[in-house]
């Protein structure tokens, strides 16, 4: 028979003392919890929708974004602007631009745009340039104040009002250059060629209208011209009249115009190429588990007949899904400059508050493969620059040479459908590179 043993006093009393201590540290935390003030509890809604759709994941560790979460929690978040503070804090170590707070007004400010109504600013459409940060204008707003004064696409913003757009980040230097009619901005701007300039805007209402459409009539062919400016809601069906209207006159080709198309909701983008290609594939996409889905287009077109498009450097995002499933699915042939470089796809969320989350979810390459993502897309032709100052006027040289274009290729299928027909439709085509 053992031996009986008696408990040691000591032994007992520290395992008393630390089970009660867990459990005066479970009932702490849970205080805590409960105790989160109305500021806190954004900062917490924030950090578990970006820890849990951002693409990459494998950042979060590099930067400690557990801790990240407890030091906006450990700062004094009494109002609104403090818990926003505490937000950005937090989310700049990730280093996306494009995975940022958006505060009410600006929250407000951006749906309004994606609805295609008129806003009042000076029309610059931003983004951030990844290597650094920096702010760049991706295109100007046609009709808008900064399309008048002649800024152009890849024109970076130095200062606004004296603040630092990279310091501001994107909404912020957005909500910046909003602001009531006939109120003035001052800007610092550094072209494309490294020339420093300082110019005055004045703020006043820019009309969004995304969808504008025209015929083009010449010696030999009729064809329609259609320019999408956005990717606001609404604008699918837009594009579908619009055809439609250009149909009933009888226009045998058509140019797409995608130039200064910053993008938008990607959704209506995809709409809109969905009624191009004939049951191709649009686009791949692909989430943070590596994950790639195929997004088709039905079979079912609102138009199917000859048509060639025009895209620049302002061309981005969702415009570039549709310039990429155009030219990977030979439906047409891309004329003008290198686009954006913007493959990555945000979801926005509407925060407890008012205010607005939008983070990276996933990212997209073209049907054939093709990563757009700082990279762009290399048109099938370059158009000579320097680029037309104010792209969709009647002076618009692209627009002219997309019509020699289309007349060029027109003439070439006649011909290949009725031999006995000789026409030189090659030297046609090269007078584009020879203007």
């Amino acid at each position: 028979m053992s031996p009986k043993v008696n408990p040691n006093p000591y032994e007992i009393s520290r395992g008393l003392l630390a089970f009660f201590s867990v459990c005066i540290s479970i009932l702490l935390f849970a205080g805590n919890v409960l105790a989160l003030n109305d500021g806190q509890a954004l900062v917490l809604e924030t950090w578990g929708l970006v820890n849990e759709g951002y693409l990459y994941p494998s950042k979060f560790e590099k930067i400690n974004w557990r801790r990240l979460r407890q030091e906006a929690l450990e700062k004094p978040i009494t109002t609104s602007p403090e818990a926003y503070a505490a937000i950005e804090s937090m989310l700049l170590p990730i280093g996306d631009p494009y995975t940022r707070l958006l505060r009410p007004e600006d929250f407000k400010a951006m749906k309004e745009s994606n609805l295609g109504s008129e806003i009042n600013g000076v029309g610059l459409q931003l983004g951030a340039r990844p290597a650094d940060g920096q702010i760049v204008v991706i295109a100007p707003l046609e009709g808008s104040p900064a399309a008048d004064q002649g800024i152009t696409s890849g024109t970076l913003l130095l200062s606004v009002n004296g603040e630092s757009p990279k310091n501001l980040g994107l909404e912020a230097t957005a909500s910046r250059l909003r602001g009531e009619a006939g109120s003035q901005v001052l800007v610092t701007l550094e072209k494309p060629n490294g020339e420093i300039q300082e110019v005055t805007l004045e703020r006043r209402s820019v009309d969004l209208r995304p969808v504008r459409t025209r015929r083009l009539r010449n010696g030999s062919h009729t064809l329609g011209y259609l320019r999408i400016t956005q990717f606001s809601e609404g604008v699918p069906e837009q594009v579908t009249e619009a055809i439609e209207e250009l149909m009933d006159k009888d226009v045998e080709g058509l140019i797409l115009d995608l130039r200064n198309n910053s993008g938008g909701l990607v959704s209506s983008g995809l709409a809109v190429a969905d009624g191009f290609l004939n049951g191709n594939p649009i686009v791949e996409t692909r989430n943070r588990a590596g994950i790639t889905d195929a997004i088709p287009s039905s079979p079912e077109t609102i138009y199917d007949g000859p048509m060639v498009t025009l895209v620049n450097g302002g061309t981005a995002s969702a415009s570039e899904i549709l310039a990429g499933a155009l030219q990977d699915n030979q439906r047409s042939q891309l004329l003008g400059s290198k686009t954006f470089g913007k493959g990555l796809i945000q979801s926005l969320t509407n925060l407890s508050d008012g205010s607005g989350l939008a983070v990276t979810v996933a990212g997209y390459v073209t049907p054939s493969g093709k990563d757009i993502q700082n990279q762009g897309i290399e048109p099938d032709r370059l158009l000579d620059l320097p680029e037309p100052f104010n792209p969709g006027s009647s002076e618009d040289r692209w627009i002219q040479d997309a019509e020699l274009f289309m007349d060029a290729n027109l003439d070439k299928d006649f011909i290949e459908r009725d031999d006995s027909i000789e026409i030189d439709y090659e030297n046609q085509i090269n007078i584009l590179n020879d203007q």
